[in-house]
């Protein structure tokens, strides 16, 4: 139902937009998180927003780094990260669920298979 895209390799410092695009799923009705994982550690939450987009919640660690918005006309979410350091690199999910944003990752009924970033340092 959710796919994601825009991961890649970047050095420490730089930026990089994750997307997500939503297929037979109408992601524009559903609260979108994005969540990580990196080996070793269980699923983070990185970043929520609700239907109207008007409220956003972020993990403290990327807090005034990464940026969530939709478009729900084209039933996207995107992910932008900017500073990124080594401890940013995950897989990147992005996840849908009804209701408030939520931190925990059982709370998604919906998930992409996940993009890959990684920061070089």
């Amino acid at each position: 139902h959710l796919v994601e895209s825009g991961g890649g390799l970047v050095q420490s410092g730089g930026s990089l937009r994750l997307s997500c695009a939503s297929s037979g799923l109408a992601s524009n009705a559903f609260t979108m998180g994005w969540f990580r994982l990196s080996p070793g550690d269980e699923r983070e939450f990185v970043a929520g927003i609700t239907v109207s987009g008007l409220t956003t919640n972020y993990a403290d660690s990327v807090q005034g780094r990464f940026t969530i918005s939709r478009d729900n006309v084209k039933r996207m979410v995107y992910l932008q990260m900017t500073s990124l350091t080594p401890e940013d690199t995950a897989l990147y999910y992005c996840a849908a669920r009804k209701g408030d944003i939520s931190q925990g990752h059982n709370d998604y009924a919906y998930w992409g298979q996940g993009t890959q970033v990684t920061v070089s340092s």
